[in-house]
């Protein structure tokens, strides 16, 4: 099972985009297998969320870099095929 400690110990900030996408699967994994208590559920679900926000501020961050570098060649390119993970109910 999905080891919760280790992620909620763990600065968010300092997990690559990789390690964070895990993570946020492995949270929706456990929450869509019904086996968890309501409250390891709440908690699964809150560091979902500051999971999903850290992923999309970062994919929001590489667009805007993207874009800058590509304005400054004179390149035109279309930022909005890169999408985050969706939210719950999103997708």
């Amino acid at each position: 099972m999905f080891d919760i400690k280790a992620v909620k110990d763990t600065d968010i900030s300092a997990m690559s985009f990789k390690e964070a996408s895990i993570a946020l699967e492995q949270i929706v994994r456990a929450l869509e297998g019904g086996e968890l208590e309501l409250e390891e559920s709440l908690e699964y679900y809150t560091l979902g969320i500051e999971l999903l926000k850290s992923l999309r501020e970062r994919v929001a961050s590489a667009e805007l870099r993207v874009s800058e570098l590509a304005d400054k060649a004179g390149v035109s390119v279309n930022v909005d095929t890169v999408s985050a993970p969706a939210a719950p109910n999103e997708g």
